[in-house]
């Protein structure tokens, strides 16, 4: 199989290559010097190009050639990377239960969550019953 092809491991991310991401996220598709400009603490220009580049080689990015810039974009559309992270998580670090990843996160976010986003929570638990999940 072509490396290029391979399935991206969202969890196989240093820390810099998922600011890189986060910014191709935000951004949508952008050059070296866009994303040198959306990431914190940045580092230089040619270690932006050479994560550019890993990120590349492992199939979360691909880039266009416009001019003499290269433009860079996300494979995976957001959606998918973040199942994709959050099924790594609920194997890595709740052995698979999303029982004590939901209570997990409410248990760190009780205090922020409003009366409506409590609601819509409801309503997808109630949701997920009916659909037998």
């Amino acid at each position: 199989m072509a490396r290029h092809s391979q399935k991206p491991s969202p969890t196989a991310l240093s820390r810099r290559e998922r600011q890189i991401m986060d910014a191709l996220y935000r951004l949508g598709q952008a050059s070296a010097a866009d994303v040198l400009e959306n990431i914190p603490d940045p580092p230089s220009y040619s270690a932006v190009r050479a994560h550019l580049r890993i990120l590349e080689e492992k199939g979360h990015v691909k880039h266009d050639q416009v001019g003499q810039k290269y433009i860079f974009s996300p494979t995976v559309p957001v959606e998918k990377a973040r199942r994709n992270a959050l099924s790594g998580l609920l194997r890595n670090f709740f052995e698979g239960s999303s029982e004590e990843m939901v209570a997990t996160l409410l248990d760190l976010d009780s205090k922020n969550l409003s009366e409506d986003e409590l609601e819509r929570l409801a309503h997808l638990i109630d949701q997920a019953r009916q659909e037998g999940r």
